[in-house]
Order: structure tokens, then C-alpha cells, then sequence
């Protein structure tokens, strides 16, 4: 019965996953592109292009309460969720089509999808590529259209690059000589050589940032030159300019080698991208980021912490009423709903520690605060106390599993309890302590509710670590996949389109901690290895 009972906890897990799996990672295999000939219920043909999204068979009552009836068999009659995408130039970029209404279905093998940094996808027929004035159609337009997309990326990232980081500095070395300067006249130690030495330097600063202003401009002028002319399903023509277009696809016409290619490169865009049009386009980067960063300072924090809380119970403590309700009192900790544990983060970290080191530390900065307000480190420490029962009872319980025997060896060989705790006691209870880390970190990577308090956030403009000194910075709000997740799936202003990114995300999520605590059994079977001959 129990191996029967495991089996099927492991067949139900395996099957989740497997769902999850397969409803995320399809989402990056190309799609066919149709075109269908619709005509409505008052005779009205018109042309629909799209992506088949979803399938529905609805019984022909729940038609007639609704005033609709078609002339077909059978009691159930199918509709297709149809990403018509052209998100300026339609209501809905999704729509339900109706089977008895398509007049015809065709799949055109020069029909493209235009995937672009704003608004979606653009279904259409290419026309024109102009470059430079130049226009460019027929034969070599696709060619030519290739490369042209390739020379806009690079611009693009360029452009990027020179703000988000030449300039990104030049602003971060402005901020910090403005509170230099609020610091010196808080201080009554603002003189005029001092004033003059930091005046020197924004100066200097200034003329470096108005030359890579103005570089950036150019380059942004330089890649919005070109555009492409494109014919959308309702015959119309439509401009879109180059510098807004990531990839030119033809789903209609790729192989399976082809289809392949483009399912890896879209895993890896959606794993290395930044997110755009509200989370609901684009990758997770900054989330992943964010999860493992704070993770592994929850960890930090955690650890020592509990290995030393149990070490005290467990080596030092005295069996009586007060040492048994510690450990009561841990155990019950273990039990406290998570989102207390963000409320009592909010008030004693953000608001009262945070706080205490602005006034502190920070006085120039306020009332703009820096450690006053929700940060990964926040987090992390929020997560460190939720997690911190967990570590406790796995240390205490490896150590209660160590026989008083080896201790009472090591000490009548002439060594003291702090070294037979340090060299005996500690290394052969690693294995145990790994133990509670994994659980911890599995638990840590997986909560939300109280991370939405204290330093979660939909969109974070920079990562916690960066470039500019002291290049972690551990006041910065942070993204997280399970509040991406969260954000996705309930906050999304289109819904349908965000669907299977819920899914991808939670599979990475999965495979995130999957991932962590792999790294950490492998820690903890070394560490089994090595003091082996302890137990021995």
C-alpha cells in the first residue's frame, strides 16, 4: 500500500508537470497562419487572419439562449479563438469564429508574422522594404529585409546599451554628487573649495552626457529611417517602421528543422528578454534574476542563523520547562500563515530598521528613502525568518542523530566541546543541515503572499546588481516569477494572450527550483562522502 501510495504521488507529480510543460513550451512552436473567408450572420464577407488559438464545441441550447442558430448537425457546433493580433488596428487581437460561417480556409505560404516591440504581432502580406528612400520589392525583398531587421536589432541594442549603461552611470555619479553636496551642507561643512570641486564634476559630467545624448538620438533617428510596407488582412496598407520589428517569420513555409530552430531561439528570447507590453510579451530575465538573487541571500542569512539556534538547543541548553517551550515555539513558527510574515516584515524591517538607517546613514537622501522602503534585502530577510524553523528542527534533529559516544571519544582525547563541536559534531551533521536548506530554499523560491510587502514588484527598471559602485545593492526592489506568475495570469489586460505565458513561467519557476535544490543534494551527497569515515 505505501509503495503503491508513492507511486501514484509521483505519477500525479509527473503528470502536472508534463502539463505544464507541454501547454508552456508550446507556446514558442510556430504556428500555421490562416486565412479564412467569413461570412457572418448578416451576409457579410470579410477576410480574418490569424493563429488558431483554441478549440470550443457549444451545445446548440446554449446558442439559442443566446439567439443564434445554424443550419448543421448534430447538437454541438465548434468556434475557434482566433489571434488576429494588429493589436492598433483591431478592438481585440482575439476573436471567435464561428465554423459555419468560414466560407473558406487557406494557408498561404507567403503570409508574415512580424513580431514587434509594441502592440503584438502583425499578420500581413510584405509589399515594400524601403531603405534609406530607397524601395525595395519583389524577389529580393525578403533578402534584403533580413538583413535590414538584423542592422535595426543592433542599432536597438546599441541604443540600449549607451542608456542603460554609459548613461545609466552618468546619472547614478550625478545622483551621488547631489547628495554629496545635501550631505557637506547638513553638516555645516560646505565650503567653497568643496563646492567648487563638485560643481567641476557635474560640469564635466554634463558635457559627457550631452555627447552621448546626443549619440543616443542619432542612433534612435538612424534605425527609425527605414520601414516596411505591409498589406493586413483588410486590404489596407500599413507603415511599420523597422527600428519596432524584432523577427520577420513565414510559419506557413518553414520545415521541421526550420520549426525547430525557431522553437529554441524563442526558449532562449523568453529566458535571456527583458518583458515588454505588461509582462504579457517578450522574456523573464529580470525575474529569474530576481528569485535566484534573492534566494541565495535568504540563504545566507538563514543558515548560520538556524545551524547556531540548533547547536545551542541541542548542545548547550539545559532539558528543562524553558528549553522545551523554545522548541514548541519553533515548531509552531513553522506553522504562522506566510503573509504575517510579510506584514511583520513591512513594520520591523522596511518602516523601523530601514527607517533607523536612513536617519543614520542616509539623512541627505530624505525624505526620498533608500533602506525605508520594501528592497530584496527586505525580502530576503522576511524569507530567512519564515524559512528559519525549518533549518532548526533538520540541524537539531541531525545532530540528535550523532551518538554521544564520538563526543565523549573526542573529549577524552583531550579535545574541548568547541572543538569537538567545530572538527566532529558539525561536519558530520552537514548532510542534515543541507537537508533543511533545501527544504528551506524550496519553500523560499515558491512564496508570494508575503514578498508583494516587501520588495516585489511588476517591473523593475534596474537589477540589484549592476555596474555602478557598490554594484550590489540590496535597497533595490526586485521581480520574482511566482509574482510574475500571479501578475500574468490575474492582472493581465489581455488575458488570452498572456495564458501560456502562465505556463512557461510556472515551468521555469519549476525548473528554477528543481535546479537549486539539485545543486544543493549534490553539496549535500559530497559532503556525505567526505565525512563518511566519522560514521565509520
Amino acid at each position: 500500500m505505501t509503495g503503491g501510495a508513492v507511486s501514484l504521488s509521483l505519477i500525479a507529480v509527473l503528470g502536472l508537470l508534463l502539463l505544464i510543460a507541454s501547454r508552456g513550451l508550446t507556446y514558442f512552436w510556430p504556428a500555421p497562419v490562416y486565412q479564412w473567408q467569413v461570412m457572418d450572420d448578416q451576409g457579410q464577407l470579410s477576410t480574418v487572419i490569424g493563429e488558431r488559438y483554441d478549440r470550443e464545441s457549444v451545445p446548440r441550447e446554449r446558442l439559442e439562449d443566446a439567439g443564434l442558430s445554424f443550419e448543421v448537425e448534430g447538437e454541438f457546433v465548434t468556434r475557434f479563438l482566433v489571434k488576429t493580433g494588429n493589436r492598433e488596428r483591431v478592438p481585440l487581437d482575439f476573436r471567435w469564429v464561428w465554423q459555419p460561417w468560414v466560407v473558406s480556409e487557406q494557408t498561404p505560404a507567403d503570409l508574415a508574422v512580424i513580431e514587434r516591440r509594441r502592440n503584438g504581432n502583425f499578420y500581413g502580406y510584405l509589399e515594400q522594404l524601403v531603405l534609406d528612400g530607397q524601395v525595395i520589392e519583389g524577389a529580393t525583398l525578403e533578402a534584403e529585409l533580413s538583413q535590414a531587421v538584423a542592422l535595426s536589432n543592433l542599432l536597438s541594442e546599441e541604443g540600449s546599451q549607451l542608456q542603460e549603461v554609459e548613461i545609466g552611470r552618468i546619472n547614478h555619479q550625478l545622483e551621488r554628487l547631489r547628495l554629496q553636496q545635501r550631505k557637506l551642507e547638513l553638516q555645516g561643512r560646505d565650503t567653497p573649495e568643496q563646492l567648487a570641486a563638485i560643481a567641476a564634476q557635474r560640469e564635466q559630467l554634463e558635457q559627457q552626457y550631452q555627447g552621448l545624448e546626443q549619440r543616443l538620438f542619432n542612433l534612435r533617428e538612424e534605425a527609425a529611417r527605414d520601414y516596411l510596407m505591409v498589406r493586413e488582412m483588410n486590404g489596407e496598407r500599413v507603415r511599420i517602421r523597422l527600428d519596432q520589428v524584432l523577427t520577420v517569420q513565414f510559419p506557413n513555409r518553414m520545415g521541421l528543422g526550420q520549426k525547430l530552430k525557431h522553437w529554441a531561439k524563442g526558449i532562449a528570447a523568453f529566458v535571456s528578454d527583458d518583458p515588454r507590453e505588461a509582462n504579457t510579451e517578450g522574456g523573464v530575465f529580470p525575474a529569474i534574476f530576481g528569485t535566484v538573487f534573492m534566494v541565495m541571500l535568504m540563504a545566507v542569512i538563514v543558515t548560520p542563523f538556524g545551524v547556531l539556534a540548533a547547536v545551542y538547543l541541542h548542545e548547550y541548553a539545559k532539558n528543562n520547562a524553558l528549553t522545551r517551550f523554545i522548541r514548541i515555539s519553533v515548531v509552531n513558527l513553522a506553522g504562522v500563515p506566510s503573509i504575517v510574515y510579510g506584514v511583520f516584515g513591512l513594520g520591523f524591517f522596511v518602516y523601523m530598521l530601514g527607517g533607523s538607517i536612513d536617519q543614520l546613514f542616509y539623512a541627505e537622501a530624505l525624505p526620498n528613502p533608500t533602506f525605508g522602503t520594501p528592497g530584496v534585502l527586505w525580502a530576503a530577510l522576511t524569507l530567512a525568518i519564515l524559512t528559519l524553523p525549518v533549518v532548526i528542527v533538520s540541524t537539531e534533529e541531525g545532530l540528535a542523530r550523532i551518538p554521544k559516544s564520538v563526543r565523549q571519544g573526542s573529549l577524552a582525547l583531550g579535545a574541548t566541546q568547541s572543538e569537538t563541536l567545530w572538527r566532529i559534531v558539525l561536519p558530520m551533521a552537514s548532510p542534515a543541515i543541507m537537508t533543511g536548506l533545501i527544504l528551506a530554499v524550496a519553500r523560499a523560491a515558491g512564496e508570494v503572499a508575503p514578498l508583494m510587502l516587501v520588495g516585489v514588484v511588476k517591473l523593475a527598471s534596474q537589477l540589484p546588481v549592476d555596474g555602478n559602485f557598490p554594484f550590489v545593492h540590496l535597497d533595490r526592489k526586485f521581480m520574482h516569477l511566482g509574482f510574475h506568475i500571479y501578475d500574468v495570469g490575474f492582472q493581465s489586460p489581455n488575458v488570452e494572450a498572456a495564458r501560456p505565458l502562465v505556463y512557461a513561467t510556472s515551468f521555469l519557476l519549476v525548473s528554477v527550483i528543481v535546479a537549486l535544490n539539485l545543486t544543493a543534494i549534490g553539496v549535500r551527497n559530497h559532503l556525505r562522502q567526505r565525512f563518511r569515515h566519522f560514521e565509520d
